[in-house]
């Protein structure tokens, strides 16, 4: 059962924007954390940004000031905007969800399958 779908990835130039989406399910977006990670070729995965049931967000230092995450409650999808674009920032986008410690992928309990940005230099 997909419980997490990404979508809004693409290819984009350095400087560029893009969108990202993440429908969920309604039982798992109204009870937890919803966050956004992405993994580099190569990397680990690395923690983006997340936002609190409460509206509370918290950003990575490489994206702060780039990267705007958001939720709308009534329709169960997370949202990141992304703008200012450098070929650093690509990678497999990943939509997560859980109530555990939003900075250690470990605490999340739901992964939807990724969407990938590119940035062409």
């Amino acid at each position: 059962q997909v419980q997490l779908v990404e979508s809004g990835g693409g290819l984009v130039q350095t400087g560029g924007s893009l969108r990202l989406s993440c429908a969920a399910s309604r039982s798992i977006f109204s009870t937890n954390n919803m966050g956004w990670y992405r993994q580099a070729p190569g990397k680990e995965r690395e923690f983006v940004a997340v936002i609190g049931r409460g509206g509370t967000t918290y950003y990575a230092d490489s994206v702060k000031g780039r990267f705007t995450v958001s939720r709308d409650n009534a329709k169960n999808t997370l949202y990141l905007q992304m703008k200012s674009l450098t070929p650093e920032d690509t990678a497999m986008y990943y939509c997560a969800a859980g109530r555990g410690y939003v900075f250690e992928d470990k605490g999340y309990d739901y992964w939807g399958q990724g969407t990938q940005v590119t940035v062409s230099s």
